[in-house]
C-alpha cells in the first residue's frame, strides 16, 4: 500500500480574455451573447512525498465563480488521502456535494481535482498520460474550429483555412446554424471549394435546428462528404439524433454539452450518434471520461472530444477506434508548453502527465485563489 498522501491543494480561478468576441449559432438565434472570455478553474495538488499534479476545468460563459466556490468547499476532503486512489476520491468528492447533484457544475468543479490526480499519477510513472492509459497511436488527427465561427466574415474564414492547412492541421470545422440557411450553404460551399479535398471538413450547428430544419440541412450537406455534422439538434434529443444518424450517410456527432457519464450512456444506448464527443472537463474529469470511452468502444463509435486539446490529445490517443482532437489555440497563453502538429496530426509529446505547466500570464489573470492544507483554508494564496 502507498504511504504517500495529499498534503496540499491549491485552487485558482482565472479569466482568459478572447482577442475578439466570438459568436456561433446560439448568438445569431438570440439564445446567448457573444463569448468574450473563458473562466478557467485550476487545481494544483501536492503530496507528502513531493509529487505534484495540475488539472483544470472551465466554463465558457456563466459558472466559473460557482465552480470555484464548490471546489473550495469540497477540496479539503482530499487531504490525507492516497493520491493513487483516484476513482475512490472522485466518488468521495461527488458525494460530498451530492445534494446539489452528481452532474453539471458540481462534477465540473471535481474535474479539476480528478485531472490533477491523473496528471500526478502519470508524472510519478514518468509517462505522458496517453502512455499511462495504453497509447494506441503517437499522434491524433486534428481539426481547427477557432477560425470558422459565424461571427467571422467569409474572407477571414477562408484565410484561416489556408493558415490552418499550412500549419499541418488535418481538418477544418465551420459553424453553421445561421437563421438563414442560405448563409450556411453559401459559406460551406466556399470553404469546401477553398479546401478542394486537401483536408477533412466538418460542420457544427450548435443545437440550433429543429427536427425539420435538420432533415433539410443534413440532406443539402450530404454532397460535401463531411466527416460529421455536429449537434444538429438539442443535445438531449436522443430520438431526433438517432433518426438523423439512421437517415444519412454523413455521420452525426454530439455530446459536448452533456455533463455526466450517465447522459452519454443514454445517447450511446439510443444509437443517436456516430461520433461521441465527451469533454473531460464537463463530465467530471479523466475518470468519468474513461467510462464514456469504454462504452463508446463497445458500441464501435468514433470519437472527437470537445475543446481542451491539452487534455484530449492523450485521451484520443488511447481510444480503440477512430478519434480526432479539436485544435483551439485559445488556451495557449495559459501554459508554457505547446502542442506539436505535423502531417494533419497532433503529436503526443514525451513530457510526463498532460505535459503542461501554468504560465505567469495565467497567474496574472487569476481572480480568486486559495490554499488548503492541514492548517485550513488560506484565501488569496497562490
Amino acid at each position: 500500500m502507498s504511504a504517500d498522501s495529499i498534503a496540499e491543494v491549491r485552487i485558482s480561478l482565472a479569466f482568459l480574455p478572447l482577442a475578439t468576441p466570438i459568436s456561433d449559432a446560439k448568438v445569431f438565434t438570440g439564445r446567448q451573447k457573444p463569448l468574450t472570455q473563458v473562466a478557467m478553474l485550476f487545481a494544483e495538488i501536492t503530496s507528502k512525498d513531493g509529487h505534484t499534479g495540475l488539472g483544470f476545468s472551465y466554463s465558457k460563459r456563466a459558472g466559473g465563480p460557482g465552480m470555484y466556490a464548490h471546489a473550495r468547499e469540497v477540496g479539503a476532503d482530499l487531504l490525507g488521502e492516497d493520491p493513487n486512489d483516484i476513482a475512490r476520491l472522485w466518488t468521495k468528492l461527488v458525494w460530498a456535494g451530492a445534494s446539489v447533484g452528481r452532474s453539471g457544475l458540481s462534477v465540473q468543479a471535481i474535474a479539476a481535482f480528478d485531472n490533477a490526480l491523473w496528471d500526478m499519477k502519470a508524472k510519478r510513472a514518468g509517462l505522458p498520460l496517453a502512455k499511462l492509459l495504453g497509447c494506441r497511436r503517437d499522434g491524433v488527427p486534428c481539426y481547427n474550429t477557432s477560425g470558422g465561427f459565424l461571427s467571422s466574415p467569409l474572407p477571414e474564414v477562408l484565410d484561416s483555412v489556408e493558415r490552418s492547412i499550412e500549419s499541418g492541421i488535418g481538418g477544418i470545422k465551420i459553424k453553421v446554424g445561421h437563421p438563414d440557411p442560405k448563409v450556411d450553404l453559401s459559406r460551406l460551399e466556399a470553404v469546401a471549394r477553398q479546401i478542394d479535398g486537401r483536408v477533412a471538413l466538418m460542420v457544427d450547428a450548435n443545437q440550433q435546428w429543429s427536427r425539420a430544419q435538420a432533415l433539410r440541412m443534413c440532406r443539402a450537406m450530404e454532397q460535401y462528404g463531411l466527416v460529421w455534422i455536429e449537434e444538429p439538434l438539442d443535445a438531449y434529443d436522443i430520438e431526433g439524433h438517432a433518426a438523423l444518424a439512421a437517415a444519412f450517410d454523413t455521420p452525426i456527432a454530439s455530446g459536448e454539452m452533456l455533463v455526466s457519464a450517465g447522459e452519454h450512456f443514454a445517447m450511446i444506448r439510443g444509437k443517436a450518434v456516430d461520433f461521441i464527443q465527451p469533454d473531460a472537463a464537463r463530465v467530471g474529469g479523466v475518470t468519468q471520461f474513461l467510462r464514456v470511452a469504454a462504452m463508446g468502444e463497445e458500441a464501435q463509435l468514433a470519437m472527437a472530444p470537445h475543446f481542451a486539446m491539452e487534455l484530449h490529445v492523450h485521451l484520443s490517443a488511447a481510444y480503440a477506434h477512430d478519434a480526432w482532437v479539436e485544435h483551439f489555440d485559445w488556451l495557449d497563453p495559459l501554459f508554457n508548453e505547446r502542442q506539436e502538429i505535423a502531417d494533419g496530426r497532433m503529436l503526443i509529446s514525451d513530457r510526463p502527465g498532460f505535459g503542461v505547466s501554468l504560465s505567469e500570464q495565467a497567474r496574472a489573470w487569476t481572480a480568486s485563489s486559495c490554499r488548503i492544507d492541514a492548517a485550513g483554508i488560506s484565501d488569496g494564496a497562490l
